[in-house]
Order: structure tokens, then C-alpha cells, then sequence
């Protein structure tokens, strides 16, 4: 075996006078059971120096030694750490992390339900509690000296992301600073922004792994490398046996459409291309010594399935110890659910599966659940966990192997494509430090699947960080109230967001430039010698302009028609959809009048497809074709209701018409007078006149690029700022603001931390809800913090009495408060839903979760375990908020205190403090 060189003396001299300088960096190497890599040395260097630091590197290399010695620095010099997670689960692991180094007196946690020694000199938090403290000015941060923002490329997401920004511009400047981020390609610019708003910032960037990655696809029952070798420039070449063999296959076979379904006639034996099933890649990857893994499945459903898959073939992957061990974890992470809930938990199912050593991981998962499969997978005794893609953030669930099932996903509107960032996020939790010689990268093939396409996404190195800081009106109050409205314009100029708006406009700036010159030389080659060529080209754009704009105001004209004649519809018409995937007959199930909106028809077809139509499927006004007669009731949601629909459709004899051409209208007279100013100009008579046309063209082209550009360059600086004025506008209209100061009202919005902010402070300044119950109190406010995964086929079910009456108002006020945000140009408040309102006040009035439960399924919404619970505790936080808002004197303060009680018991309060 190779001895390492000994140092030379004077590389030992060196070495002794770094550690010398540098005492705690020291100390605290000293404790750790490995040596640190060269990128973590100079961030803690750096830390110890009195610097900011922004880490940059791939998952799994270790950053978070670098906070790790944040808090051993805090603690030296008798400061505060405040270590801060995006989520929940990630904060629960780091308490647990710090719990175990420095004792559970040192240490503290505060989620939005879980409240463990807040007052500790280290604290772990979510990110949103440490920007509530910043805007309470809270005395927990007296004696702040550092703030750990692990996944600080969270700033990106465009639903949170705002709040890391807010975070990072409100900390006292005396607060260091640590930003752990994934690997992102403009990491020197968000560093420029840090060192800009916080002063001196040391930026340190590691792209190398720890443990090499290898890629594969599993190609029928053969798992092939997806890269051989490199080329000539010394790029990845991708292996040509694989694109051999997925053109071979996908030539001959065509795509696997899935499980067969009744009615449908089964294909030709050996016709169909069938991917491996889940259990065959698990037995694939054990045979091959893969395990553990990790298979990103993207869809609850599929996780779910895929465990009840490798259940019915009676797959095992632990022995008898195993097995013993997994018993004592579970018993211990469970004992506190009540057992007349275990059966509608699912919890022998799971617990079965987690005994064999595979398990699912989702957001439907019951906490205690999830962190029960978390704990189990990383020592070992789990072997496959089916995920979607929320365990790759952050969580610390490394493996030797990852499955990608298919590289499309859902992401809450559409099915897209996954990027190169997310491939390396998932990917990047393949190969666990200290135990790993290599982690590995497994892609299922399907016909349609590229190889070329994976290898794009694993080499791509460009994952670029952009911000999605935008104002909003809890922001708004509280930046007023504690800067002023000036100040508060200057601190939005100084966010990420800006910053990056501001380096876009210089690039606009050099191209407005050269086609201002551009311009100039066009101008020569369009003059003509017998008149103005401008203004004859002038006239010709008129009139393609006013040819336009008549075609656009007859579309509108038909949208509006259109519009009208979907009003008209009635339940039990048979419509013609005229093009389109759906086009052919259909039957209304229900109109779906809004009386803001445009209507939009629930209807199903001859296919049995059902879904809403809009406006824009019919480019002409629909007329009903005869009608049926329908049940009172109509469940969508059933395939024998379906069925039975559309056949009920074929047998009316109704036949869609052909597709029908409008007529053009007559002629316009503006139009006609132009078209006699142009031939009596000069330059008509030009023998050269096309000639010039063609410069003028290319003159009158780009000139609009240009006004474009000087229109962006405009919109892009300050824009912010803007925001906020408009903002500022609406809040001041309605009471929120006066005079640049905050009024009363202004302070209560200031402490409503929610999706809804504003529609939950009108609703308390209007006392609407102040006649409710408990209970009723609950399921009305519910509907500002649930949101429906999908559109359910109708109306959701509502207890009746005060809580009908009191929705029914807040949907009024949302409605006011929307044509407001439409007039003022700002981000709308998103419509209450109520689709959790029967279930949450079931719960709050004492039923039992297996009641709650089914009683929702009856109603139309069915909720798992671990949305029930998530759902629960958002209402309880928003519930929180008004009961210190309002106080507990008032009737909603006090019915607020009672229904946060009537919530938080069983499953609910599970894991919390």
C-alpha cells in the first residue's frame, strides 16, 4: 500500500501557523470524524475572519459543516445561531442533528406547529418564523451573531422564494451571514448581490462530487451505461450500443400504453413494448448490489402503488434482525397514535411494507409516518423508497442508486419536462459519503425517450439562480411601518430581484444602441426623389394596421357572441365541440355560470372525456343540438357513470355539423380612405417603389423592436418599486395606509401572515366572522389556506346556517377585492376554497378521523392521512394569527383560541410541542 509523503518542515511550519491563526477552525476539526475538503476549509476560514460566506456545491458534499461551524462560532463567543430550513422536515433532521452534538439545553426549534426552547443560543427554524421575528422585531433576536439559511436557492421558488430575500435584507448588518446552495451557474452574481446588501461576502464554489456519479438506462431487462468514453473535445461520448439498441426497440415496438382497461380490445401478443414493473427493477438493482435506492415515481398515486406492487409479489428484502429492529423504531415513533385510528391510517399495510424493507415517501404521508420512513432508510433497514420529488429537497436521504422513472412530471398546472437542474437535484442524492465507492443514476426507458435527451440533462452544468421576489401586502405594511414608504422603495431597489432586472437592462441598452445606428442607414436607401417615401411608407402601414385591427375586433366580437351563447346552455344540451382533441358531441352536466367570470361548462363526450370547456373552444356561437334527460345527480368521478353518458349520447342519432367559414365583413371606411390617400401620393408613381418599400420595411421593423426594447428598458428599471406604489395605492384606498403611515388596520394586516392577507384582515375589519362558533370559525377560515389539488366537478359541500352565510360574504369581499387588485395592475388574491370546510368542521367539533374521513369521501373530497394533517395545521396557524391579532376578549379571539384547541389533538398534534 502507498505511504503518503510526510510534509517537508516548512510545510509543517505553514501548517501550524494557519492553525494557529485560526483557533476554533481548529477546535472544531478536531471533533469531526473526518477530515475537511479544501472548499469547507475556506468557508470556515473565512467565517473565522469575520467574512459572510455563500457556499455553492453539489448535494451530498457536505455544506452544511460549514453552518455546523457557524453555530460552533456562535457558541465560542456567546452569541446566538439562528439555523434556518425551507421546510419543515428539513428542520425537524437539523434539530436532531445538534440535539445529539450539543444537548437538547443548546438547542431549540421553531416550525410554524412545533415550538421546542425558542429562547436557546441555537434555534432552527423555517425561514418564515425568522422573517416574522425581523418584521415583530422580536427580542429572540438579542445577542444574534449568525444565520445559517441552508437551500438558500429556495429564493427561486415562486411561491415562497420571497421570503429568504425579505430575510436577507431586513438581518441587522452586524449578523453573519452563511448561504448554502446547491450548485447554481451564476453563483459569483449572487454573491456581487450578497457583498452589495451585506457587505464583505465570501463567495466559495465546489462543482467536484465526493462520490462519483455513474449514469445508466435500464433498457427492457438490461441496464446499459449512458456514457462510453469521451470524444475528441474530451466531452462524455454517449454509449453507442444503448442508442443502437433504443432504436432497434423503439422501431419495432410501440409505446406501452398501460394496464389494460375494460372495454378496450387487448393488442396483438408481443406488439406492445412493456417497461420492466417496479418489482423487477427492485430485484434488477438488489441482484446487481444497487440498493439502497431511491425510484422517483412523481405522483403520489404511483408511490402508493408501486409499494402495494412489490407487496403482492411478495418481495422481501430484510432478514429477522432487520425485521426486529424496524418493529422496536416503529413502535417507538408511533406509540402515540390512537389505535381507533390505526385502521383508517393504513397503518398495518405500511408497517408490513416497512418490515419487508420498501416504502413510499409523499406530502400525503402522515408526519410521523414520513419521518418514521426517513429514519429507517438512512440506517439501513428500509431498502427502496418510492418518492416524488419533495424528498429531494433537502432532506438528508442519500443512497447508492437512483431511479428516475420518466423524465416528465407534474408541477400543479400542466406536464412538463424535467430540467437539467431538477435532474441533478434528484440524481444528486446517489452515493453516500463515507460508504460509497460510487452512487449511481438509473433511467427507465420508454419508447419516446431519447437517450441523447438523458445525456443532455446529466452533462448540462448551466442551472442558473433567478429570484422571485415580488411585494405583496403584508410586506407592503410592514416595510411602511418600519422604514417609511421612501426607505421601504430603496430597500425593494436593493433586492436580488432589482439586481438582476438592472444587469438585464445594459445588455437591452448596447442592442438599442446598434439599431439606433442600424436605422440610420436604412433611411438612405428608402428616399425617393419624387416625395416623402416615410410618409408614403407611413400610409402603408396604416393600412396593415387597420386591416389588423379589424380582424382582431371581429375576433372579439365573435368571443363575446360566443361567450353569450355558453350562458344560454342548460343542463342536459348536446353541443357540437368544434375542433380540437375533444371536438365531436357532448353533453352539458352542468353550465358553470360564474358571476365574475366567463362561463365554463362542465360536459362529457362521446369518449368519455370530462372536464370544463371555455370560450376558447368555440370560435363561433354554440347552439344546443337536442337534449337528454339527466339525473339529478351526475358523478363524474365514476367510471360506469361515465360510460353510461356517453353511450346515452351515441344512441340520440344526433350528428355534429360540418365546420362552417364566416363571411368577412364589408368594407371599412377608414380603411378606404386610406387606401385613396396612398394612391394619390407622390412616390405611388415611383418606378423604383418596391425597391424602396423593402428598406422602408426593414426601417419600419426594426424601429418597433426598438420601441420594444426602450418600452422593456423602461418596465425593467424600478419596476419593484412600482409594484409597491401600486400596492401602496390599493392599501391606502382602502384604510389600510394614510398619509405614508400605517394605519390601525394597517397593524393588524401587518400580522396576518397568509396567501390571503388582505381578504383575512377585511374580513375581521367587517366583522364577518364574528357570530361563528368554534367549529364554524374553523371551516370558514379554512378556505383561505386550502387550496384544491384539481377541479372537482362541482360545487364543494358546506355545513349550512352561519358558515354558509359567512362564505358567502367572504366570496363577496374576495370578489370587491379583486376588482380592485384588476384596477390597480397587482398579483390578485387567489378565490376561497372551501373544499376542506365540511371536513375541518367535523374535526373541530369532536368526530372521530374515521368519520372525518369518510364523510369527506362522501362529500366528494378525499384527503390522505398526511394532507388532512397538513391542511389542519395550516388553519390552526392562520387561526393562531387572528387569535393575537384580534385578542382573546373578542368573540372571534376567543372563538379562535377554542377551535385551535378542538383541532390540535390525535393526529393533528402528533410531533408537535
Amino acid at each position: 500500500m502507498a505511504v503518503s509523503p510526510s510534509p517537508t518542515p516548512a510545510e509543517a511550519y505553514a501548517a501550524a501557523q494557519r492553525r494557529a491563526g485560526m483557533p476554533r477552525l481548529t477546535d472544531f476539526a478536531a471533533g469531526l470524524a473526518f477530515e475537511l475538503d479544501p472548499f469547507q476549509q475556506e468557508a470556515c476560514a473565512a467565517l473565522e475572519h469575520g467574512h459572510g460566506v455563500l457556499v455553492c456545491a453539489p448535494t451530498g458534499a457536505g455544506k452544511t459543516v460549514v453552518g455546523e461551524f457557524a453555530v460552533h462560532l456562535a457558541l465560542a463567543e456567546g452569541r446566538k445561531c439562528f439555523y434556518t430550513t425551507p421546510i419543515k422536515a428539513l428542520s425537524n433532521q437539523k434539530y436532531a442533528d445538534l440535539v445529539a452534538r450539543y444537548g437538547p439545553d443548546t438547542v431549540g426549534l421553531l416550525t410554524g406547529d412545533t415550538s421546542i426552547n425558542g429562547n436557546a443560543p441555537v434555534v432552527v427554524m423555517t425561514t418564515e418564523v425568522l422573517r416574522n421575528m425581523l418584521y415583530a422585531g422580536s427580542s429572540t433576536l438579542d445577542g444574534l451573531g449568525y444565520v445559517v439559511m441552508d437551500e438558500v436557492h429556495y429564493l427561486a421558488d415562486r411561491f415562497r422564494g420571497a421570503v429568504w430575500e425579505e430575510v436577507i435584507l431586513h438581518l441587522p448588518e452586524w449578523v453573519r451571514l452563511v448561504s448554502l446552495s446547491a450548485t447554481v451557474s451564476n453563483a459569483e452574481e449572487f454573491g456581487e448581490w450578497l457583498v452589495e446588501v451585506r457587505g464583505d461576502t465570501t463567495v466559495v464554489v465546489d462543482e467536484h462530487r465526493p462520490v462519483p456519479l455513474w449514469q445508466h438506462m435500464l433498457l427492457g431487462g438490461r441496464m446499459l451505461d449512458l456514457f462510453a468514453g469521451e470524444d475528441t473535445d474530451g466531452l462524455a461520448k454517449i454509449n453507442p450500443e444503448l442508442l443502437r439498441r433504443a432504436d432497434d426497440v423503439g422501431r419495432q415496438q410501440p409505446a406501452w400504453p398501460g394496464p389494460r382497461q375494460r372495454g378496450r380490445r387487448p393488442a396483438p401478443r408481443g406488439s406492445r413494448f412493456r417497461p420492466p414493473s417496479r418489482v423487477d427493477v427492485v430485484q434488477r438493482l438488489d441482484s446487481a448490489a444497487l440498493l439502497p435506492a431511491i425510484v422517483f415515481v412523481f405522483s403520489r398515486a404511483g408511490c402508493d402503488a408501486a409499494v402495494g406492487q412489490c407487496a403482492r409479489s411478495g418481495l422481501r428484502l430484510n432478514g429477522e434482525t432487520e425485521v426486529t429492529e424496524i418493529r422496536r423504531i416503529v413502535d417507538g415513533r408511533t406509540r402515540e397514535l390512537p389505535d381507533a385510528d390505526l385502521g383508517v391510517l393504513g397503518y398495518w399495510e405500511w408497517r408490513e411494507a416497512l418490515e419487508r424493507g420498501f416504502a413510499s415517501h409523499h406530502a400525503g404521508l402522515l408526519p410521523a409516518f414520513k419521518e418514521t420512513v426517513e429514519e429507517l432508510f438512512v440506517r439501513g433497514l428500509v431498502k427502496v423508497v418510492f418518492a416524488t420529488e419533495t424528498l429531494a429537497l433537502g432532506i438528508n436521504m442519500p443512497a447508492r442508486t437512483v431511479v428516475l422513472e420518466r423524465l416528465v412530471k407534474y408541477n400543479g398546472e400542466a406536464h412538463v419536462e424535467l430540467t437539467p437542474g431538477e435532474y441533478t437535484q434528484l440524481t444528486g442524492r446517489a452515493g453516500r459519503r463515507g460508504i460509497d465507492v460510487e452512487g449511481h443514476a438509473v433511467v427507465v426507458w420508454q419508447p419516446g425517450v431519447d437517450p441523447r435527451q438523458v445525456a443532455g440533462l446529466a452533462s448540462t452544468r448551466t442551472y442558473p439562480l433567478r429570484s422571485s421576489f415580488r411585494p405583496g401586502y403584508n410586506m407592503a405594511v410592514n416595510l411602511v411601518e418600519r422604514v417609511g414608504v421612501e426607505a421601504a422603495r430603496e430597500l425593494l431597489e436593493q433586492s436580488f430581484a432589482q439586481f438582476q432586472a438592472d444587469r438585464s437592462v445594459v445588455g437591452l441598452a448596447r442592442r438599442i444602441e446598434r439599431n439606433r445606428e442600424a436605422l440610420a442607414g436604412y433611411a438612405e436607401p428608402m428616399t425617393c426623389h419624387l416625395g416623402d417615401f416615410a410618409g408614403y411608407a407611413a400610409l402603408r402601414k396604416q393600412i396593415s394596421d387597420r386591416e389588423k385591427s379589424l380582424a382582431r375586433q371581429n375576433n372579439v366580437a365573435r368571443r363575446a357572441e360566443a361567450a353569450r351563447s355558453l350562458e344560454r346552455l342548460r343542463k342536459g344540451d348536446v353541443i357540437a365541440i368544434p375542433a380540437g382533441r375533444r371536438s365531436g358531441l357532448a353533453i352539458v352536466v352542468d353550465p358553470g355560470l360564474d358571476p365574475v367570470g366567463e362561463p365554463r361548462p362542465l360536459v362529457i363526450t362521446e369518449d368519455r372525456w370530462s372536464g370544463r370547456l371555455s370560450v376558447a373552444d368555440f370560435p363561433a356561437p354554440v347552439e344546443p343540438l337536442g337534449r337528454v334527460k339527466l339525473p339529478k345527480q351526475v358523478d363524474l368521478r365514476s367510471p360506469r357513470s361515465r360510460r353510461d353518458l356517453a353511450s346515452t349520447l351515441r344512441n340520440t342519432g344526433i350528428v355534429a355539423p360540418g365546420r362552417t367559414r364566416r363571411s368577412t365583413a364589408g368594407e371599412d371606411g377608414e380603411l378606404a380612405a386610406l387606401r385613396r390617400a396612398l394612391r394619390a401620393h407622390p412616390c405611388h408613381g415611383c418606378t423604383d417603389r418596391e425597391n424602396h418599400a423593402r428598406w422602408a420595411e426593414r426601417y419600419y421593423r426594426l424601429l418597433a423592436e426598438t420601441e420594444q426594447l426602450e418600452q422593456r428598458v423602461a418596465a425593467t428599471t424600478h419596476s419593484l418599486a412600482r409594484q409597491f406604489d401600486r400596492i401602496r395605492a390599493l392599501l391606502s384606498e382602502r384604510g389600510y395606509l394614510a398619509a405614508g403611515a400605517v394605519t390601525e388596520h394597517g397593524r393588524v394586516l401587518a400580522r396576518l401572515y397568509s396567501e390571503s392577507d388582505l381578504l383575512a384582515a377585511e374580513c375581521l375589519r367587517q366583522d364577518v366572522w364574528s357570530a361563528l362558533g368554534p367549529a364554524e370559525l374553523a371551516a370558514v377560515v379554512s378556505a383561505l389556506v386550502y387550496e384544491s389539488r384539481r377541479d372537482g366537478p362541482g360545487e364543494a359541500r358546506v355545513p349550512g346556517g352561519p358558515v354558509a352565510d359567512a362564505l358567502a360574504v367572504t366570496a363577496r369581499l374576495w370578489a370587491e377585492l379583486e376588482e380592485d387588485e384588476r384596477r390597480h395592475r397587482v398579483e390578485r388574491t387567489r378565490e376561497p376554497d372551501a373544499g376542506f370546510a365540511w371536513t375541518v368542521y367535523r374535526w373541530a367539533r369532536g368526530e372521530s378521523l374515521e368519520k372525518v374521513i369518510a364523510a369527506a369521501e362522501s362529500a366528494g373530497s378525499e384527503f390522505s392521512a398526511g394532507d388532512f394533517v397538513r391542511w389542519c395545521r395550516q388553519v390552526i396557524d392562520l387561526l393562531d394569527q387572528i387569535r393575537e391579532v384580534v385578542g382573546p376578549d373578542r368573540p372571534v379571539g376567543a372563538a379562535a383560541a377554542k377551535a385551535v384547541r378542538a383541532i390540535r389533538r390525535g393526529v393533528v398534534a402528533l410531533g408537535t410541542t
